[in-house]
């Protein structure tokens, strides 16, 4: 028996959702639990789908299944036009209409069943856009985890990036996502989380660090996790980097920065996954208990 198994990772498989938010049909995998500990909201980058967080074959790297087994209800969202709403991508170029779709199909989700200590929400790269936009429109929320973005670009990605187009991947692009590729599971690297792209995060992408990640920031009143991957090479993480990231945050009552060891820029689909989703949980945890205000060596020993 593996791993998976013997934990009962694999009792509680997720379940595709379609809602309707104001007449358009939003679509999620869900990992629903009997009195959850506190409901989390996942939400993917670019060009992938709600699968990021169930990572395919391996269900012992889920999210969603990781999730369960702890007690929390787990969503993991298709952005605004992705999923069912792809045929309505063109409808959500208003950062507003986002956070409402969004917001929206959680809430049909949900509907009346116990959402424990609130929500916690997770963003990763381009979706931690709308994780943090929502983090600022909902009472609900607890606390929020962010990975894969940051307010610079590495010295080899700027170039690179600033080439790519909705129609056009540049030369080194999956490298930059992708590597070192002996971090991954073979079946996540054959294309099995891709999705097309929305035109939308053209213009996201283009104002997200130098005026909405700040803007945004300023305005979060809750925890805040930022998880770095030590083989990032999308964004600049450099101590100095890091800092300016946590600077942001002037509202929130905590900001921890989390090295994620052995893993790269997709870390909810990396053979380290398990280890990073546990340390998402802790810090849940921590927002609901309320010791986020110490290290975590300090609230086990208090």
């Amino acid at each position: 028996m593996n791993s998976a198994a013997a934990s009962g990772l694999t009792a509680r498989p997720p379940r595709p959702r379609v809602v309707l938010v104001d007449a358009v049909p939003m679509s999620a995998l869900v990992a629903a639990v009997p009195a959850p500990r506190a409901v989390i909201v996942a939400i993917h980058g670019g060009a992938t789908s709600s699968a990021y967080f169930d990572c395919p074959g391996h269900p012992e790297l889920s999210l969603l299944h990781a999730a369960a087994a702890q007690g929390f209800t787990a969503i993991a969202l298709d952005r605004p036009g992705y999923g069912s709403s792809a045929v309505y991508a063109n409808e959500f170029a208003s950062p507003d209409r986002r956070v409402a779709a969004a917001a929206g199909a959680v809430d049909k989700i949900l509907a009346d069943s116990d959402r424990g200590a609130g929500l916690f929400l997770i963003g990763h790269s381009a979706g931690c856009e709308l994780a943090l936009r929502m983090a600022t429109f909902r009472s609900d929320v607890i606390g929020i985890e962010l990975a894969g973005t940051g307010l610079r670009y590495s010295e080899s990605a700027r170039s690179i990036i600033s080439e790519a187009t909705m129609t056009s991947r540049p030369a080194g692009l999956r490298d930059l996502l992708w590597q070192p590729t002996d971090l991954y599971p073979t079946e996540v690297l054959t294309g099995a989380l891709s999705a097309p792209g929305v035109a939308y995060e053209g213009e996201v992408t283009a104002n997200w660090p130098r005026r909405d990640f700040p803007e945004i920031a300023a305005r979060v009143r809750v925890p805040v996790e930022f998880s770095v991957a030590d083989h990032e090479q999308v964004w600049d993480c450099t101590p100095e980097a890091l800092a300016a990231v946590s600077a942001l945050f002037t509202a929130a009552p905590r900001v921890r920065v989390n090295g994620v060891a052995d893993s790269g820029h997709n870390l909810s689909v990396g053979l380290a996954a398990d280890r990073y989703h546990r340390s998402v949980m802790a810090f849940i945890e921590q927002c609901i208990s309320g010791t986020y205000g110490r290290d975590p060596e300090e609230a086990e020993a208090g």
